[in-house]
Protein backbone atom coordinates (compact mmCIF):
# COMPACT_ATOMS: atom_id res chain seq x y z
CA UNK A 1 0.00 0.00 0.00
CA UNK A 2 1.29 3.46 -0.91
CA UNK A 3 2.05 5.42 2.27
CA UNK A 4 0.01 8.61 2.78
CA UNK A 5 1.62 11.80 1.55
CA UNK A 6 2.80 14.20 4.25
CA UNK A 7 4.02 17.50 2.77
CA UNK A 8 6.54 19.63 4.59
CA UNK A 9 4.77 22.60 6.25
CA UNK A 10 7.29 24.81 4.46
CA UNK A 11 5.45 24.20 1.18
CA UNK A 12 2.61 26.36 2.51
CA UNK A 13 4.84 29.41 2.94
CA UNK A 14 4.45 30.29 -0.72
CA UNK A 15 0.66 30.19 -0.55
CA UNK A 16 -0.80 33.68 -0.25
CA UNK A 17 -3.64 32.38 1.95
CA UNK A 18 -1.15 31.42 4.69
CA UNK A 19 1.23 34.36 4.35
CA UNK A 20 2.50 35.75 7.65
CA UNK A 21 1.88 32.61 9.73
CA UNK A 22 4.61 31.09 11.88
CA UNK A 23 6.00 27.56 11.66
CA UNK A 24 3.76 26.19 14.42
CA UNK A 25 0.63 27.47 12.67
CA UNK A 26 1.74 26.06 9.31
CA UNK A 27 2.41 22.67 10.92
CA UNK A 28 -1.12 22.60 12.34
CA UNK A 29 -2.60 23.62 8.98
CA UNK A 30 -0.75 20.79 7.25
CA UNK A 31 -1.98 18.29 9.86
CA UNK A 32 -5.56 19.36 9.15
CA UNK A 33 -5.16 18.96 5.37
CA UNK A 34 -5.78 15.96 3.14
CA UNK A 35 -3.09 15.27 0.54
CA UNK A 36 -3.50 13.18 -2.61
CA UNK A 37 -1.89 12.31 -5.89
CA UNK A 38 -4.02 13.31 -8.88
CA UNK A 39 -3.63 11.57 -12.22
CA UNK A 40 -3.46 13.50 -15.46
CA UNK A 41 -6.96 14.05 -16.87
CA UNK A 42 -8.74 13.88 -13.50
CA UNK A 43 -11.60 16.31 -12.88
CA UNK A 44 -10.77 17.64 -9.41
CA UNK A 45 -14.11 19.39 -9.14
CA UNK A 46 -16.88 20.05 -11.64
CA UNK A 47 -18.76 23.19 -12.58
CA UNK A 48 -21.99 23.37 -10.60
CA UNK A 49 -20.83 21.10 -7.77
CA UNK A 50 -21.27 22.43 -4.21
CA UNK A 51 -18.05 24.19 -3.18
CA UNK A 52 -17.03 21.97 -0.28
CA UNK A 53 -13.23 21.96 -0.43
CA UNK A 54 -10.43 24.56 -0.59
CA UNK A 55 -7.64 23.26 -2.82
CA UNK A 56 -3.92 24.01 -3.10
CA UNK A 57 -1.58 22.63 -5.72
CA UNK A 58 1.78 21.34 -4.47
CA UNK A 59 3.06 20.01 -7.78
CA UNK A 60 1.73 19.89 -11.34
CA UNK A 61 -0.58 22.03 -13.46
CA UNK A 62 -4.38 22.45 -13.35
CA UNK A 63 -6.68 24.08 -15.91
CA UNK A 64 -9.84 25.91 -14.82
CA UNK A 65 -12.46 25.68 -17.59
CA UNK A 66 -15.96 27.18 -17.66
CA UNK A 67 -18.67 25.96 -20.03
CA UNK A 68 -21.42 28.31 -21.18
CA UNK A 69 -25.07 27.48 -21.81
CA UNK A 70 -24.25 27.11 -25.52
CA UNK A 71 -21.56 24.53 -24.76
CA UNK A 72 -18.67 26.86 -25.56
CA UNK A 73 -15.72 26.47 -23.22
CA UNK A 74 -13.54 29.26 -21.83
CA UNK A 75 -10.22 28.64 -20.09
CA UNK A 76 -10.47 30.88 -17.03
CA UNK A 77 -7.04 30.28 -15.55
CA UNK A 78 -4.09 27.93 -15.30
CA UNK A 79 -3.02 26.94 -11.79
CA UNK A 80 0.61 26.16 -10.99
CA UNK A 81 2.42 24.76 -7.96
CA UNK A 82 2.00 27.00 -4.93
CA UNK A 83 -1.43 28.35 -5.89
CA UNK A 84 -4.87 27.95 -4.31
CA UNK A 85 -7.97 27.21 -6.38
CA UNK A 86 -11.67 26.72 -5.68
CA UNK A 87 -11.34 28.86 -2.56
CA UNK A 88 -13.46 31.88 -3.51
CA UNK A 89 -16.49 29.66 -4.09
CA UNK A 90 -15.99 28.02 -0.69
CA UNK A 91 -15.73 31.38 1.07
CA UNK A 92 -18.99 32.52 -0.52
CA UNK A 93 -20.77 29.26 0.31
CA UNK A 94 -21.71 28.74 -3.32
CA UNK A 95 -20.94 26.33 -6.13
CA UNK A 96 -17.80 25.85 -8.20
CA UNK A 97 -18.20 28.12 -11.26
CA UNK A 98 -15.91 26.00 -13.47
CA UNK A 99 -14.23 22.62 -13.86
CA UNK A 100 -10.72 22.00 -12.49
CA UNK A 101 -8.81 19.55 -14.70
CA UNK A 102 -5.37 18.05 -14.00
CA UNK A 103 -3.22 18.70 -17.08
CA UNK A 104 -0.39 16.49 -15.80
CA UNK A 105 0.08 14.19 -12.82
CA UNK A 106 -0.30 16.43 -9.75
CA UNK A 107 -0.03 16.49 -5.98
CA UNK A 108 -2.67 18.55 -4.21
CA UNK A 109 -3.92 19.27 -0.72
CA UNK A 110 -7.38 20.30 0.38
CA UNK A 111 -9.30 21.40 3.44
CA UNK A 112 -13.03 21.10 4.05
CA UNK A 113 -15.04 24.29 4.36
CA UNK A 114 -15.65 23.51 8.04
CA UNK A 115 -11.96 22.95 8.72
CA UNK A 116 -11.00 26.14 6.92
CA UNK A 117 -13.58 28.05 8.98
CA UNK A 118 -12.05 26.69 12.20
CA UNK A 119 -8.56 27.63 11.03
CA UNK A 120 -9.73 31.17 10.24
CA UNK A 121 -11.17 31.53 13.74
CA UNK A 122 -7.91 30.32 15.27
CA UNK A 123 -5.71 32.34 12.91
CA UNK A 124 -7.51 35.53 11.81
CA UNK A 125 -4.59 36.27 9.48
CA UNK A 126 -5.97 33.59 7.14
CA UNK A 127 -9.27 35.49 6.84
CA UNK A 128 -7.41 38.71 6.00
CA UNK A 129 -5.34 36.87 3.43
CA UNK A 130 -8.51 35.36 1.96
CA UNK A 131 -9.83 38.86 1.27
CA UNK A 132 -6.61 39.63 -0.59
CA UNK A 133 -6.82 36.38 -2.61
CA UNK A 134 -10.44 36.97 -3.62
CA UNK A 135 -9.74 40.62 -4.44
CA UNK A 136 -6.84 39.71 -6.73
CA UNK A 137 -8.90 37.07 -8.54
CA UNK A 138 -11.73 39.59 -9.01
CA UNK A 139 -9.25 42.07 -10.47
CA UNK A 140 -8.02 39.40 -12.89
CA UNK A 141 -11.58 38.66 -14.00
CA UNK A 142 -12.28 42.35 -14.56
CA UNK A 143 -9.11 42.66 -16.65
CA UNK A 144 -10.11 39.66 -18.78
CA UNK A 145 -13.63 41.05 -19.29
CA UNK A 146 -12.20 44.40 -20.37
CA UNK A 147 -9.90 42.68 -22.85
CA UNK A 148 -12.74 40.59 -24.29
CA UNK A 149 -15.05 43.56 -24.69
CA UNK A 150 -12.66 46.27 -25.92
CA UNK A 151 -9.55 44.76 -27.52
CA UNK A 152 -8.82 43.36 -30.96
CA UNK A 153 -8.27 39.63 -30.98
CA UNK A 154 -4.53 40.00 -31.70
CA UNK A 155 -4.12 42.02 -28.50
CA UNK A 156 -6.12 39.47 -26.50
CA UNK A 157 -3.94 36.61 -27.73
CA UNK A 158 -0.78 38.58 -26.96
CA UNK A 159 -2.00 39.40 -23.44
CA UNK A 160 -2.87 35.74 -22.85
CA UNK A 161 0.58 34.51 -23.90
CA UNK A 162 2.31 37.14 -21.79
CA UNK A 163 0.21 36.17 -18.75
CA UNK A 164 1.11 32.52 -19.21
CA UNK A 165 4.79 33.42 -19.64
CA UNK A 166 4.71 35.28 -16.31
CA UNK A 167 2.97 32.37 -14.58
CA UNK A 168 4.91 29.48 -16.13
CA UNK A 169 7.69 30.90 -18.27
CA UNK A 170 11.06 29.17 -18.54
CA UNK A 171 14.04 30.79 -20.23
CA UNK A 172 15.34 28.77 -23.16
CA UNK A 173 18.05 30.13 -25.43
CA UNK A 174 16.86 33.48 -26.73
CA UNK A 175 13.25 33.17 -25.62
CA UNK A 176 10.73 32.20 -22.94
CA UNK A 177 8.97 28.85 -23.18
CA UNK A 178 5.53 28.38 -21.62
CA UNK A 179 6.38 25.35 -19.54
CA UNK A 180 3.29 23.16 -19.95
CA UNK A 181 1.32 21.68 -22.86
CA UNK A 182 -0.64 24.46 -24.56
CA UNK A 183 -2.69 23.89 -27.70
CA UNK A 184 -4.03 26.51 -30.07
CA UNK A 185 -7.52 25.44 -28.98
CA UNK A 186 -6.56 26.27 -25.37
CA UNK A 187 -5.50 29.75 -26.47
CA UNK A 188 -8.76 30.19 -28.39
CA UNK A 189 -10.73 29.25 -25.28
CA UNK A 190 -8.73 31.72 -23.19
CA UNK A 191 -9.33 34.63 -25.56
CA UNK A 192 -12.93 34.14 -26.70
CA UNK A 193 -12.13 33.45 -30.32
CA UNK A 194 -11.90 30.54 -32.76
CA UNK A 195 -9.19 27.97 -33.41
CA UNK A 196 -8.94 29.23 -37.01
CA UNK A 197 -8.30 32.80 -35.84
CA UNK A 198 -5.66 31.78 -33.29
CA UNK A 199 -3.92 29.58 -35.88
CA UNK A 200 -3.83 32.47 -38.36
CA UNK A 201 -2.43 34.90 -35.76
CA UNK A 202 0.23 32.52 -34.43
CA UNK A 203 1.30 31.50 -37.93
CA UNK A 204 1.79 35.18 -38.76
CA UNK A 205 3.81 35.76 -35.60
CA UNK A 206 5.90 32.66 -36.27
CA UNK A 207 6.71 34.06 -39.71
CA UNK A 208 7.90 37.29 -38.07
CA UNK A 209 9.98 35.39 -35.51
CA UNK A 210 7.90 36.68 -32.56
CA UNK A 211 6.86 33.24 -31.36
CA UNK A 212 7.79 29.66 -32.12
CA UNK A 213 5.23 26.87 -31.97
CA UNK A 214 5.57 23.13 -31.62
CA UNK A 215 3.38 20.24 -30.60
CA UNK A 216 1.29 21.84 -27.82
CA UNK A 217 4.21 24.13 -27.05
CA UNK A 218 4.73 27.89 -27.41
CA UNK A 219 7.99 29.81 -27.04
CA UNK A 220 8.06 33.59 -27.11
CA UNK A 221 11.14 34.62 -29.10
CA UNK A 222 10.58 38.39 -29.08
CA UNK A 223 8.86 39.35 -25.81
CA UNK A 224 9.16 43.09 -26.51
CA UNK A 225 7.39 42.68 -29.86
CA UNK A 226 4.58 40.74 -28.14
CA UNK A 227 4.26 43.45 -25.49
CA UNK A 228 3.99 46.04 -28.28
CA UNK A 229 1.11 44.07 -29.83
CA UNK A 230 -0.62 43.60 -26.45
CA UNK A 231 -0.39 47.28 -25.57
CA UNK A 232 -1.03 48.53 -29.13
CA UNK A 233 2.38 50.22 -29.29
CA UNK A 234 4.60 50.78 -32.32
CA UNK A 235 6.53 47.63 -33.19
CA UNK A 236 10.05 47.81 -31.70
CA UNK A 237 12.78 48.31 -34.27
CA UNK A 238 15.46 45.67 -34.67
CA UNK A 239 18.89 46.63 -33.33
Amino acid sequence: MTPPLAPDPAVLRGLRLFSGLDAAALAEIVRSAHTRRIEKGTTIFAQGDPAALCHALIDGRVKIVQTGADGQQVVVRYIGAGEMFGTAAVFSGGIYPADALAMVDCVGVHWSAATMGELMERYPRIALNALDVVGRRLQEVQTRLRELSTERVERRVAHALLRLARQAGRRVGSGVEIDFPLSRQDIAEMTGTTLHTVSRILSGWEGQGIVEGGRQQVTIRQPHALVAIAEDLPKPTQA
